[in-house]
Order: structure tokens, then sequence, then C-alpha cells
């Protein structure tokens, strides 16, 4: 996944340094190719195609949280407190 959004960010690259370098072209255009057609698109797929990853991780630290929870109760349905005399 990853090796495509480094070529994508390649190619952005270099249409901006074309925009740039161009005789009719700016540095802020440029810029702004660069971050319209390389980062916000790149962004955008990434936290897409990385929602299972993350739902995965999340359901996992909730399973980990409640069986914590879980021995805790019953360390504490284990252990009785000292009568006092």
């Amino acid at each position: 996944m990853y090796i495509v959004a480094i070529a994508w960010i390649y190619v952005a690259l270099m249409m901006s340094v074309a925009e740039a370098t161009n005789t009719n072209g700016t540095v802020l255009g440029g810029i702004v190719t660069f971050i319209l057609y390389g980062i916000l698109p790149t962004a955008i797929i990434i936290y897409i195609m990385d929602a299972p990853r993350r739902r995965k991780v999340k359901l996992a630290l909730e399973n980990e949280i409640s069986e914590a929870n879980r021995l805790q109760k019953d360390l504490e349905t284990k252990v009785e407190p000292n009568p006092k005399p």
C-alpha cells in the first residue's frame, strides 16, 4: 500500500517541479500542485485504506481492557478482607 503512495508522491513532486520551472509557471503554482495533487489525495486514500487496521487495534484494546477488568473483579472476590477483632 505504501509503495503506491510513495510513487504517487514522487509523480506529484515531479509535476510540481515542472510547474515551478516552466517559463509561465510559478513556485507558488508548484507548491499548490504538490499539495492538491500529491499530499491531499494520498492522505485521504491512506486514511481510508488504514481503517480496518485501526478498527482491529481498537477492538484488541477494548478486549484487553475488558479482560483486565474481569481479572481484577475475580481477584477482588477471591480476596476477602481480614475481620477486625
